[in-house]
């Protein structure tokens, strides 16, 4: 039915970069509330803090790699967006990841009234009925005609003998279809920037499962410390459109993989700050440098991306893409929150942090910039094959006006 589709760029795009900004404020901004809860969860089951970060790394691993829950309404919205946006793509990749910044402001406010008022309990029921607003979101995402050639159906091969290996192949081709592996092994700048964005998230998610309970643990008032994960959120709305706004530019198109490095790099850096000192008022300046480069990544992430892959390949690199993220997100919390045990010092979570974020930038850093080195050399290196086969041809006929060797050997005979 091609009358049914729409067109991209179209007016309707801008009700689906709607959807997909609230969607995105219901499930990736929602994790980072998990840090109002953290003190509640660990004093209600008397866990230890390893333990209790398994909440928080879960929930946010499922979000990212599982076909699970919140993860159905985040992956669909970011791969629909990129199909109804073409020219302005890097603005609406933006604006889309501003929901984030509104999720990460309202959800922890929101949690701190639920948590006074109903309990951790009462406050995820409230909780469950607000995710039902997904479901909106998703009714207006209408299919879009795109440029990319629909692709052959093959006859399906006959079935097995036996009905194990029979579904081992369809689980097979299952995968391959949704996980681009093949796009992993061939595609060197795709395989630098997945492996480098899995390392760094070792240590991105620890600032927001831990500064709440970080600033608690020095004396901060429960509100003014849920209030710091707000700052963060409310800068975002403005930082992340001006981000944007400045990569969508035709002068950064080739590099938006280095912008997206250094942003890795500045958050890396930031965190050794909210390390050095938990006052109050030092912590909100951390939260203020640390929005700029949170900006950065939430605005580049998913368009450095589309850089890299194709549009065709896109939602299956971007499947792979989450999943890898998802294992680093499962991991990071409890292995700080191991490390907090055995040190009881939060100083030691942040530098952690920092590590793996500074460390992954200067590897995605550098990987870029020795395979754009390495192109560059080949594509010197064929215009010099191609300059050096044109000067023989014309030594080999002093007119230069033949240079086929073929028709000059018939002229000469």
């Amino acid at each position: 039915m091609s009358q049914a589709l729409e067109h991209a760029d179209g007016s309707w795009a801008w009700v689906v970069l709607l959807a997909t900004m609230v969607s995105q404020g219901l499930t990736l901004g929602f994790p980072t509330c998990i840090g109002i809860f953290f003190t509640e969860l660990q004093w209600e089951f008397q866990a230890s803090n390893s333990e209790t970060s398994w909440f928080p790394s879960i929930l946010t691993a499922v979000v990212h790699m599982a076909g699970l829950g919140m993860c159905f309404s985040f992956q669909s919205s970011i791969t629909v967006l990129g199909f109804y946006f073409v020219r302005r793509r890097v603005l609406a990749n933006a604006l889309a990841s501003m929901g984030v910044s509104l999720g990460i402001t309202l959800w922890p406010l929101l949690s701190r009234y639920l948590l006074e008022d109903l309990g951790w309990r009462g406050a995820f029921l409230v909780f469950g009925g607000v995710f039902l607003h997904c479901c909106i979101c998703g009714a207006v995402m209408r299919p879009v005609a795109t440029s990319v050639a629909p692709e052959t159906k093959e006859c399906p091969p006959p079935p097995p003998k036996t009905p194990v290996l029979g579904c081992l192949a369809a689980c097979g081709q299952t995968i391959q279809r949704h996980l681009a592996f093949d796009i992993l092994r061939h595609n060197t700048g795709y395989r630098v920037y997945t492996l480098g964005v899995m390392w760094s998230l070792l240590g991105f998610p620890l600032p927001h499962v831990f500064l709440v309970p970080y600033a608690m643990r020095h004396r901060v008032d429960e509100q003014q410390a849920a209030l710091l994960i707000s700052i963060i959120g409310f800068s975002n709305i403005f930082l992340r459109p001006l981000a944007g706004l400045v990569a969508g530019r035709r002068a950064f198109a080739s590099h938006r993989k280095y912008l997206f490095s250094l942003a890795v790099l500045l958050n890396g850096l930031t965190n050794l700050v909210c390390a050095a000192s938990a006052n109050f008022w030092v912590l909100v300046g951390y939260c203020l440098v640390y929005s700029v480069s949170m900006s950065g990544i939430g605005a580049l992430v998913f368009q450095v991306l589309m850089d890299i892959v194709p549009m065709d390949r896109f939602p299956s690199a971007l499947g792979l893409f989450t999943v890898l993220d998802g294992l680093a997100f499962l991991i990071s919390p409890p292995l700080a929150g191991l490390l907090l045990d055995s040190t009881n010092n939060f100083s030691y979570v942040f530098y952690m942090s920092s590590f793996f974020l500074i460390s992954a930038a200067l590897f995605m850093g550098s990987s870029f910039y020795s395979l754009q080195k390495k192109e560059q050399q080949g594509k010197q290196a064929v215009a010099t094959d191609a300059l050096e086969q044109d000067l023989f041809l014309e030594g080999k006929d002093g007119s230069g006006k033949q240079r086929c060797p073929e028709i000059m050997y018939v002229t000469s005979v």
